[in-house]
């Protein structure tokens, strides 16, 4: 009997992209529809964020959207958070926090998040793909139906998938639009004469037209070329992070089952079950960690399948890191590297807990009103003049007061009260009037509290021009 060995599969597959032929043209992926116990898991986890998505803009947390980007007004809302420009140093240091998550995540679980959460993801094989399937049928007749000639039964299946597919297109752009401006703005878009929100309403229909282009036709395109997470997958993992690998050791050398024969190869049949089910057209045996490659379990299932078939143990192809398919080693979650970048990000956490906590509900911005000098008065006081600009990062109005902190002295608002609007901006000018007795220089710093009612919401300091003594 000769003796059969257990060869890794060669890189070759990396010297191209599954989905372009070697002329460079597209390669149209007919995946077949997947069934097994992770599509069903996958499943629930995609309706309940799915659920969550168009949720979202309805839902409101202290008066505010649970999440809103408005980045044409400049003003962010993050879980019922208030953010505005002057926050950038919060926003840079949560951004950091957020980079060394993935990273940390990528390293630990892989593409976890590409198969199961990425919305490009949920929504190509859990919406469109499930209408593609309803309307045209499975793979096969897909493939049919692109061939045949335009008759009527083509145009009803083309014509009521590409409508379907514009509907929610256009429902998810609607979303999508609601987290930028707010769902009270897009129901003036929507409810109203679209002549008055030419702006809002070309939005909609540019944001519907990216959303169908992206899903009927560029697909996994996205998750190939387009997308950078992606693309910083092969700088983030290593043997050691969890991916979807074929089992080489146990399946290798491969081949077809034939009733009634002594096999002597491995445990794949060469079936290509799991090349049929995957979205990005790949042969997850080639190896582990494959650009195409986005974790989305198919190929499991599809595999698991048939290993209950042919009285095979399940996991051939399974989650399982590149040391532990060549080495039998059990995954390890804490490794050297993870345990670094855990540390890192809590440190981040922590300097962004800590600027949370500490923020003010008001920023204030004074100075001394250009071109003025200071006064002197009858009492022997001097008097400077200020403008003040307070932004408001709550959702509650607040009526507000100036009291002068580091020196005694008064303060005179010119005009009407300061009125601090809910999300917005007041402005106003001031006189700040103190004894000269109190001063030190013809440049003192002063500081400034800004009260709502008995309560300190920000402070700020600035320079006081007096006499020279």
């Amino acid at each position: 009997m000769t003796a059969t060995t257990k060869t890794k599969p060669t890189d070759e597959f990396r010297d191209h992209i599954s989905t372009v032929d070697a002329e460079g043209k597209r390669v149209w992926v007919y995946p077949k529809k997947p069934q097994g116990k992770l599509y069903k898991y996958r499943s629930w986890v995609s309706y309940t964020l799915l659920a969550f998505l168009f949720a979202g803009p309805f839902i409101k947390m202290n008066g505010l959207p649970l999440l809103m980007l408005n980045v044409v007004e400049r003003k962010f809302v993050i879980f019922g958070v208030l953010f505005w420009p002057q926050d950038f140093f919060i926003m840079v240091l949560a951004f950091l926090a957020m980079m060394v998550f993935i990273i940390l995540f990528t390293v630990v679980y892989g593409r976890l998040f590409c198969g199961w959460v990425c919305p490009q993801t949920i929504f190509l094989e859990m919406v469109f793909r499930r209408v593609e399937y309803a309307i045209e049928g499975d793979y096969t007749r897909q493939k049919a139906l692109n061939k045949m000639p335009w008759n009527t039964e083509k145009i009803l299946k083309k014509g009521a998938k590409t409508t379907v597919f514009l509907l929610i297109s256009f429902v998810i752009a609607n979303t999508f639009l609601a987290y930028i401006i707010g769902i009270d703005a897009l129901k003036a878009i929507v409810t109203d004469n679209p002549v008055n929100h030419l702006g809002g309403f070309g939005a909609l229909l540019a944001f519907t037209g990216v959303f169908y282009w992206v899903f009927a036709y560029f697909r996994e395109q996205v998750c190939t070329i387009a997308c950078p997470y992606g693309r910083l997958q092969g700088v983030m993992l290593d043997k050691k992070s969890m991916a979807i690998a074929y089992d080489y050791v146990r399946g290798e050398p491969r081949g077809k089952l034939r009733k009634g024969q002594q096999r002597t190869q491995g445990d794949c049949i060469d079936c290509n079950q799991c090349v049929q089910v995957c979205p990005t057209g790949i042969d997850i045996r080639n190896g582990a960690q494959q650009l195409e490659c986005i974790n989305c379990t198919a190929c499991i299932d599809a595999c698991n399948n048939i290993m209950r078939m042919i009285e095979k143990p399940e996991g051939l192809i399974r989650y399982d890191s590149e040391e532990g398919i060549a080495e039998g080693k059990k995954w390890m979650l804490f490794t050297p590297r993870v345990m670094s970048y855990s540390a890192i990000l809590v440190l981040l956490v922590a300097a962004l807990s800590t600027l949370l906590l500490t923020r003010d509900d008001a920023e204030a911005t004074i100075l001394r009103t250009p071109g003025q000098l200071y006064q002197k008065t009858e009492a022997g006081t001097i008097k400077n003049l200020y403008n003040i600009s307070v932004i408001n990062k709550t959702n509650a109005e607040m009526p507000l007061t100036l009291k002068l902190l580091s020196q005694e002295g008064a303060i005179k608002v010119i005009g009407n009260d300061l009125i601090l609007p809910a999300q917005g901006i007041a402005e106003g000018v001031f006189f700040t009037e103190i004894p000269k007795s109190q001063l030190h220089g013809m440049n003192s710093k002063i500081e400034i509290g800004v009260y709502h009612g008995n309560e300190l919401i920000t402070k700020q300091e600035t320079k006081f021009l007096a006499p020279a003594k």
